[in-house]
């Protein structure tokens, strides 16, 4: 597992696994077209959504934190900022 602890594959990581886990979770609700007919109401169901697409990250977290690959959590907790200052912004 440490030939994996690599700053860059965490950054990698932290920015996908996200945007993944958020399309499954739109795709197995089928809230595209919800999401589409609300228009300016939909800003905060998409802040609320982006925080729970980070939820996942955390979990990555906490696994490589606990196996001792420092490197490749902090790079996947780097990589989840932009989403939780994406939904920051959003909700403001």
């Amino acid at each position: 597992m440490h030939r994996f602890d690599k700053y860059w594959i965490g950054v990698l990581i932290g920015l996908l696994f996200p945007a993944i886990f958020g399309y499954a979770y739109l795709e197995s609700l089928h809230l595209w077209q919800a999401l589409s007919s609300l228009g300016d109401l939909a800003q905060g169901i998409i802040s609320k959504l982006l925080i729970v697409c980070v939820f996942p990250d955390l979990a990555l977290i906490f696994l490589f934190y606990t196996t001792d690959t420092w490197k490749l959590s902090k790079g996947i907790l780097i990589g989840s900022f932009p989403y939780i200052l994406a939904a920051l912004i959003i909700s403001m």
